[in-house]
């Protein structure tokens, strides 16, 4: 009989393998400290990046949160809200009273947040408030990562600051005002949709579905604007089979419905004595409410008989926002709210419109710059995508009254995306030195379109902010005259670095000068807005003093 063998001694590791295994534990413990330092930059991005866009969140929340206190309530949402945070049948039917007796004339969805915020800290102005803080430094944060993919970190970054900067925004996220919610839940749906265009995820497709029905709870048909941007994009650009991809629309359309209908669902199927009354239907129908009364029924009408001072407040007429006392002022009849040119009138203008020149001339160059590339291309198909949101929106509000300036606030995202993308893609053209000449003038062309514009919306209000336009057109001819400078003057490339920063800080200059006046003039309470209208910087064509760049805080 044999002997068993010996087993032999394992070997030693390697010193490779012991240097590999090492340099992974150091990796992990380097990662694990990283996502605690808030202030340093991802792996893959530059280490400025997440220090600007924290000072810019922190810009977002001191406009957002500067007034909280004395934020105002509009009294019919704000008594729904109190009888939500006080009880749950009321919150589930977002009814106007506490015994659930008659719900709002619409979707109560963003009153949820204020609910529960009052529930938890008490029934205060502030407290109504703070959720819509929130929802804007959100809306920033997503703004800067959508664009950040798709466009890199200068423009994500340009995106989330010229969106931070929309005087609009800058009010509405300050006040308890629904299309708040809306709007973060549009930029988070855009966020999951840019995931699955990437790569053709169904997954990422159906939660862009979820947070476009949670943004119908809070505005209804409003939400869905932002629908044909999403199928157009996907359908053209995901790197799937024709047939895949028209089937993950159809399945994120189906989830989405169901997310979107769930409360009228609720309300057509729950028993009449165990629920409340619908409000603004004739039939004690949610689907009248919804798509009649809030929907359809809108389209070239001039509105209610809803009366709102320049401070916001409601006097008199028909929606549950107007049976609230106070001053006369605009009505949503008003002659102003239905031309078809009204998202360049005198009212809403200064609130949206100062970037006008650069996205509609960012989104051309863009797809100008574009064509020819394959069908899956991610930078024209953000193009198609922002620029149907875009349209899509403007050409829904020239149609419809506009009582309220926030329903404005549903072009800003895209207006950012493409004015910072676009921006950014000039800029880089202009920089190149192979490009030719045509291409390498968009930029200074689009400059001196751009300040054109700012100084002439800024002179019709120069009583409000006098030494504006002077800037504004200085600013803009030395950027025009830099920029082309670099164009026509090769002998000059030897100084292209100096002359690059000057013409890059006179452009920025023309651009941001007067839209961040009128957002930062929200610091001073005057000019800040009201829970029932959004508004930085003067009212309409109602001067109500000069703006300087004092800041006190507010006694209260």
């Amino acid at each position: 009989m044999s002997a068993s063998p010996v087993p032999s001694a394992p070997s030693p590791p390697s010193a490779s393998a012991t240097a590999t295994r090492a340099s992974r534990r150091a990796a992990t413990r380097q990662r694990s400290r990283r996502r605690w330092e808030l202030w340093r930059s991802p792996d893959g991005q530059p280490p400025w990046a997440r220090p600007a866009l924290l000072v810019i969140a922190a810009l977002a929340g001191l406009l957002y949160a500067w007034n909280i206190t004395s934020s105002g309530l509009a009294p019919f949402y704000s008594t729904a809200a109190r009888s939500m945070a006080e009880s749950w049948k009321a919150f589930l039917f977002t009814a106007f009273d506490p015994a659930a007796t008659v719900t709002l004339d619409k979707i109560g969805g963003f009153l949820w947040p204020q609910a529960l915020s009052a529930r938890l800290f008490g029934f205060h102005d502030w407290a109504l408030t703070l959720p819509q803080c929130v929802e804007g430094v959100v809306s920033v944060l997503v703004m800067y990562r959508v664009v950040r993919r798709w466009q890199g970190a200068a423009a994500g970054l340009l995106a989330a600051g010229l969106f931070t900067l929309t005087p609009v925004a800058a009010s509405m996220f300050g006040h308890a005002i629904p299309d708040a919610s809306l709007i973060m839940c549009l930029v988070l749906a855009v966020d999951q949709y840019q995931r699955a265009v990437r790569g053709g995820r169904l997954g990422a497709l159906l939660l862009a579905g979820v947070w476009v029905g949670l943004g119908f709870q809070a505005k209804m048909m409003q939400a869905w604007l932002i629908v044909p941007a999403l199928a157009v994009g996907y359908l053209l650009a995901a790197p799937v089979t024709l047939r895949r991809r028209l089937g993950h629309l159809l399945t994120a359309g189906v989830v989405m419905g169901a997310v979107s209908l769930s409360w009228v669902l609720l309300m057509t199927f729950t028993p009449k004595d165990v629920r409340p009354q619908v409000g603004g239907s004739s039939g004690d129908s949610a689907f009248s409410m919804v798509f009649d009364y809030n929907g359809f029924g809108r389209f070239g009408q001039s509105g209610n008989s809803a009366t709102f001072s320049t401070d916001g407040t409601a006097k008199s007429g028909g929606g549950g926002a107007a049976r609230s006392a106070g001053r006369g002022g605009i009505t949503a009849s008003d002659p102003e709210n239905n031309p078809p040119h009204k998202l360049v009138g005198e009212r809403l203008v200064r609130q949206i419109g100062w970037l006008y020149p650069l996205a509609l001339l960012g989104l051309a160059f863009g797809l100008f710059r574009s064509r020819g590339r394959p069908r899956t291309d991610r930078t024209r198909a953000g193009y198609v995508m922002w620029g149907t949101w875009l349209l899509t929106t403007a050409a829904v509000l020239c149609v419809v009254p506009v009582p309220h300036t926030a329903y404005v606030a549903g072009l800003a995202p895209a207006l950012a995306a493409l004015s910072a993308a676009g921006a950014v893609a000039m800029w880089r053209a202009h920089r190149a030195d192979r490009g030719s000449r045509a291409v390498r003038l968009a930029l200074p062309v689009t400059v001196a379109a751009q300040a054109a514009w700012a100084g002439y919306l800024a002179a019709g209000q120069a009583d409000f902010a006098p030494w504006l336009t002077p800037l504004v057109a200085t600013a803009g001819l030395l950027g025009v005259a830099a920029l082309g400078v670099a164009v026509f003057v090769p002998r000059l490339r030897t100084r292209r670095r100096p002359l690059g920063a000057l013409a890059l800080a006179a452009a920025c200059l023309a651009t941001l000068a007067a839209p961040a006046t009128w957002s930062l003039s929200v610091l001073d309470k005057r000019y800040g807005g009201s829970s029932f209208d959004a508004h930085a910087g003067p009212f309409g064509s109602e001067p109500r003093g000069s703006f300087e760049l004092k800041i006190r805080p507010t006694s209260h």
